[in-house]
């Protein structure tokens, strides 16, 4: 392999890094802080995601994981209000 063939297999990994790096951050634009009251319990969690709705959802879930057991306290955990919610852009 010639060196001018190296530099371009190099600068193509280069710039294929660097898309994958840009893409998956810029679809994170919002991060949200939550804390859900389940079963006498209280759990806060952080997420982000592309939009405040989802980053939402995505912490309430995490907050839910650890007060749960099983599929139906999951479902019922994640219908709950929220009892506190901050969210910002990123």
């Amino acid at each position: 392999m010639t060196s001018r063939a190296r530099l371009v297999t190099v600068l193509v990994i280069v710039g294929f890094i660097a898309f994958l790096v840009y893409s998956t951050l810029e679809v994170q634009r919002v991060e949200c802080t939550v804390a859900v009251n389940f079963q006498g319990e209280r759990r806060s969690a952080t997420a982000s995601g592309a939009t405040e709705e989802s980053a939402a959802e995505q912490a309430q879930t995490a907050a839910c994981g650890p007060l749960v057991q099983g599929m139906d306290e999951s479902i019922a955990c994640s219908r709950r209000p929220t009892t506190a919610r901050q969210c910002r852009r990123l």
